[in-house]
């Protein structure tokens, strides 16, 4: 008797880890049964993918969706609204919140306020600090949580561990990959006077490439001392490249699309729109993280989605906060990238979801095979848009990316079965959940 399924994806070309290739894909109880040739007949439901591509589900392991504290940028019904209108499956959000996510108390509030809330799936960070640091042990193994996030440089949020002591007393109790944002704030202190009232470009000469190569060779060392396993997130220069090359026993990094995208030229045009931390920087740099794409050093894409109001930032910088809208958009700005030859589509899938489930060790996520959950974003790799502002699913409502033509679009969010997004509508309420994780499954 032949199979039958909930739902059957129909004659797409699908990417996964034996290559590309048109076939079904079979969907039973929100998990992935059988890849092959099946009929119509054999499905309650089929959605026709011919001429579409069907991806493994897009996982951003780095989000800022504001909540609690600060629901006034985005919250987390409107930034995973924002992700499942991006393609994007799962999201792992950042502890920078107010109060901060540092407590098992804060995180089991954060799960409470994303089931039923959130589109998509979800884990989320905990901050790492000096007070907390004897108990991360703990902490990065409680459900629903994506690891420990420690800020070595200031940011958005009063979360930092600036000197090597305390990252050490962190790294010796995690056991699990800790993720770092890594600037050295020693020097980015000392470097202070250097911003120019009103001059956005003036960004990346105080948060030089010095502070962040420093800060990189630091945590490296500290992790050999400490045998922890560390990820780099958002790496902006040539030079971490070239050193994080040698360091690959230990450490992992993360590219954004912006840092990929963007140049240091582009603040004349965008102003504060494009001021992040770390900050987009000057061609060579971009052009050093591409060949960390190209050669392999790079394991992961992350939007680094921190959104805040246009009101915020149309401040006169240094005043200006830092921080830009990507969830959305990581999928299409990367796919223009495909489509100009700059990386395969299946390094693209190899980055944003074979990567995450490598790292992290996700359970059931980050691959199109048998027993894995039915997370798919469908793309059509010969679509042109244009990027808008009105398109923005993000409370804070702009992209830096608005007016921008590409190549290549989501044209439909599939998370553990259900068709959650289809041709830039909402078709599912949302009912996002925890991610498992192999370190921490529950008992």
């Amino acid at each position: 008797m032949a199979e039958t399924f909930d739902l059957i994806l129909k004659g797409g070309t699908v990417v996964n880890q034996d290559g590309e290739g048109v076939r079904d894909v079979g969907i039973v109880d929100g998990r992935i049964k059988a890849l092959g040739t099946f009929s119509p007949e054999q499905a309650a439901h089929v959605i026709d993918c011919a001429g579409l591509h069907v991806l493994p589900g897009v996982i951003d392991s780095q989000v800022h969706f504001r909540e609690p504290g600060l629901e006034h940028k985005e919250d987390l019904e409107t930034g995973s609204r924002a992700a499942v209108l991006g393609g994007v499956t799962t999201v792992f959000e950042m502890p920078n919140t107010n109060p901060l996510t540092t407590s098992e108390a804060a995180l089991a509030d954060k799960i409470n306020r994303a089931r039923q809330r959130m589109h998509c799936d979800f884990a989320f960070w905990v901050g790492g600090t000096r007070e907390n640091a004897h108990e991360v042990g703990e902490l990065e193994r409680l459900p629903g949580a994506a690891g420990i996030k420690v800020f070595m440089g200031s940011s958005t949020g009063n979360l930092l561990v600036e000197d090597d002591e305390g990252v050490a007393s962190i790294l010796r109790n995690v056991r699990r990959r800790a993720a770092f944002h890594s600037e050295d704030e020693f020097r980015m202190r000392e470097r202070a006077d250097l911003r120019v009232e009103n001059d956005p470009s003036s960004h990346p000469v105080w948060r030089d490439e010095v502070a962040a190569l420093k800060c990189t060779e630091r945590l490296v060392r500290i992790a050999h001392e400490t045998r922890a396993r560390i990820h780099v997130l958002h790496i902006t220069t040539a030079e971490e490249i070239a050193f994080l090359e040698h360091h690959k026993d230990v450490a992992s990094c993360e590219a954004t699309p912006h840092h990929l995208t963007l140049v240091s030229d582009d603040y004349a045009r965008l102003g504060t729109l494009i001021q992040m931390n770390p900050p987009v920087r000057d061609a060579r740099h971009r052009d050093g993280v591409w060949s960390g794409i190209v050669n392999g050093v790079v394991d992961v894409l992350g939007s680094d989605h921190a959104p805040h109001t246009l009101e915020e930032k149309a401040k006169p910088y240094p005043a200006s906060p830092s921080g830009m809208t990507g969830v959305q958009t990581l999928v299409p700005i990367m796919l223009d990238h495909v489509n100009a030859g700059r990386l395969s589509l299946q390094r693209f899938v190899d980055l944003t979801s074979a990567g995450p489930q490598r790292l992290f060790g996700m359970a059931r996520k980050g691959r199109i095979a048998a027993g894995y959950d039915a997370d798919l974003t469908i793309v059509d790799m010969k679509r042109r848009e244009t990027i808008t502002n009105a398109q923005a699913g993000s409370k804070a409502g702009w992209t830096p990316y608005d007016g921008k033509e590409v190549q290549g679009w989501p044209v439909g969010t599939i998370i553990r079965g259900q068709r959650v997004m289809w041709e830039g509508e909402i078709a599912t309420p949302s009912n996002g959940e925890p991610v498992l994780f192999s370190e921490a499954l529950p008992a």
